[in-house]
C-alpha cells in the first residue's frame, strides 16, 4: 500500500480568495459572515450568509467560460489552479497534432480529479427558472434558456472542467453526498492513491448555493440561524456548541487539495503538509435529516482503525460543528462514544463558526485547516461560543492555543445520515 500525503492547497472562501489569507483570518478569529447581498432578503427571517468578497473568475476563466459556467465551477477551477501551483505540478500540456498531449502527457495521464458538491449549479438553475417564469407571465413564447444550462450545472462539471483546464486526462469523478461530499472526495482520492491506482489526485469540494431557493429551502427546514448581527460589533452567528445556537449560516466557496503518493512527492521535492492515514465513510440508515450519534461514532472508529491507531492516539478534533441544535448535540455524543473519558481533554474546534457552512467545500477546507494546525502547532479559535451547552461536553477551544498535534481527525456529516471522517498525521 502507498503512503498518501497532501502537497498542495487552494481555496476561495468567505474569509479570502487565497487559502493563506483565509488561514490567517481563522487564526485571528475573524468572521466571514455578513448581511445577505446576493439577492433581496429583506423580508426573510434569515439575514446573513458567507459570500466571497471581490472574487474575479476572469483570473482563471475566459469571459465566455465565466458566462456559461455556474459559479460553483468557477470556484473549483480557481481553487484547483492555486492548489496545483502550490504543489508545483505541471498543469497543462497543449494538444499536439493528432490530439496527443505534449511532454507532460504521461504524468497527467495517471493523475485524477475528484470534486464533491451538494448543490451543483443550483443558482444558475434558479436564474433560468425565474427567467422562464417572467416570459410566461408576459405571454412570450420564445424560449431563452442557455444551451449550456444542463451541462454547466451538473454536479460532475466541477471535476471535469478542472481536469480540462489543467490538462488532466486520467481518473475523473463528481461526488454528491450532501455536506460530506468534499470530505468523501478526499477520502476516495486517498483510497485511489493508497491502492496504487493513481499517483496524484486533486480532490475537494465546491459550492455556490447563495440563492433564494437554497436560503429559503434550508431555512424552512429549520436548519438556518435567525440570529441578527450585533450592532457595530459583528456577526453573532453561527454559534457551534453554544446554548443559544439556532442553526447554521449558509456560505459558498471551494477548497481543493493535491493528494500524492509519498514517494512521488519526495522525488519532486514537493511541499508536505501532512499525511492522510485513515478514512471512514458510513451511513446510519436512520433518518433523512436527523443525525445518529452511533452512525457518526462508527465513522470515526472505522477511520481511526484504518489508520492503525488507538482512540488515545488522537490529539485534536476538527468538528463538523454547524451550530444546529440537534447536529451539534449528536456530534458531541458521538465523540464521547468514541473517546470516553478523554473526551473533555482532546481539544476541538468548529471552523464553521468563522466561515459559515460551505456545504461540500467546508469538509475539504476544514481538512486543509487541520493540516495547517498540525504544521504550525496551533489550535485556532471557535468564535461565538459564549456559554457552552452542557449537553455538548467536549473541549471546544475559543482562543488560539499552542499544541503539539501529531494525529488529528476531521469530521463531516450530511443529510441522509452520510458520514465522512479523515485521519491526518503530522510529517
Amino acid at each position: 500500500m502507498k503512503r498518501v500525503v497532501v502537497t498542495g492547497i487552494g481555496s476561495v472562501s468567505p474569509l479570502g480568495n487565497y487559502f493563506r489569507i483565509s488561514w490567517d483570518a481563522i487564526k485571528a478569529g475573524y468572521s466571514g459572515i455578513a448581511q445577505i447581498r446576493r439577492f433581496d432578503a429583506s423580508l426573510l427571517p434569515w439575514e446573513v450568509d458567507g459570500e466571497l468578497k471581490d472574487f474575479n473568475a476572469e483570473q482563471y476563466l475566459s469571459q465566455k467560460e465565466k458566462k456559461t459556467l455556474d459559479p460553483f465551477v468557477h470556484y473549483a477551477v480557481a481553487a484547483a489552479a492555486m492548489a496545483a501551483e502550490d504543489a508545483g505540478i505541471p498543469t497543462y500540456a497543449p494538444l499536439t497534432e493528432g490530439g496527443v498531449r505534449g511532454e507532460n502527457h504521461s504524468f497527467l495521464n495517471s493523475a485524477g480529479v475528484i470534486i464533491g458538491s451538494s448543490r451543483g449549479g443550483i443558482s444558475t438553475i434558479e436564474k433560468a427558472l425565474i427567467s422562464q417564469h417572467s416570459l410566461s407571465r408576459s405571454n412570450t413564447r420564445r424560449y431563452r434558456l442557455s444551451p449550456y444550462l444542463m451541462p454547466s450545472t451538473t454536479i460532475g462539471m466541477a471535476a471535469s472542467y478542472v481536469a480540462q483546464k489543467l490538462g488532466i486526462i486520467g481518473y475523473c469523478l463528481g461526488i454528491s453526498n450532501a455536506c460530506s461530499s468534499g470530505t468523501n472526495a478526499i477520502g476516495e482520492a486517498f483510497r485511489l492513491i493508497k491502492s496504487g491506482y493513481a499517483h496524484l489526485v486533486l480532490a475537494g469540494g465546491s459550492e455556490a448555493p447563495l440563492c433564494r431557493l437554497c436560503v429559503e429551502g434550508y431555512g424552512i427546514a429549520g436548519a438556518l440561524s435567525k440570529q441578527k448581527r450585533h450592532s457595530g460589533v459583528g456577526p453573532s452567528t453561527p454559534r457551534p456548541f453554544d446554548k443559544a445556537r439556532d442553526g447554521f449560516v449558509l456560505a459558498e466557496g471551494s477548497c481543493i487539495l493535491v493528494l500524492e503518493d509519498y514517494e512521488s512527492a519526495l522525488e519532486r521535492g514537493a511541499p508536505l503538509y501532512g499525511e492522510i492515514i485513515g478514512y471512514g465513510n458510513t451511513t446510519d440508515a436512520f433518518h433523512i435529516t436527523r443525525p445518529s450519534p452511533k452512525g457518526e461514532a462508527k465513522a470515526m472508529i472505522k477511520a481511526i482503525e484504518e489508520a492503525g491507531l488507538r482512540m488515545d492516539d488522537v490529539d485534536y478534533i476538527n468538528t463538523h460543528g454547524t451550530g444546529t441544535q440537534i447536529g451539534d448535540m449528536a456530534e458531541a455524543q458521538a465523540i464521547k462514544m468514541v473517546f470516553g473519558e478523554k473526551t473533555t481533554l482532546i481539544p476541538a474546534t468548529a471552523i464553521k463558526s468563522l466561515t459559515g457552512h460551505m456545504l461540500a467545500a467546508s469538509g475539504a477546507f476544514e481538512i486543509a485547516s487541520t493540516l495547517m494546525s498540525m504544521r504550525e502547532g496551533i489550535i485556532p479559535p471557535t468564535i461565538n461560543l459564549d456559554a457552552k451547552d452542557p449537553e455538548c461536553d467536549i473541549n471546544v477551544i475559543t482562543e488560539m492555543t499552542p499544541a503539539d498535534i501529531r494525529v488529528a481527525i476531521s469530521n463531516s456529516f450530511g443529510f441522509g445520515g452520510v458520514t465522512a471522517v479523515i485521519v491526518l498525521r503530522k510529517i
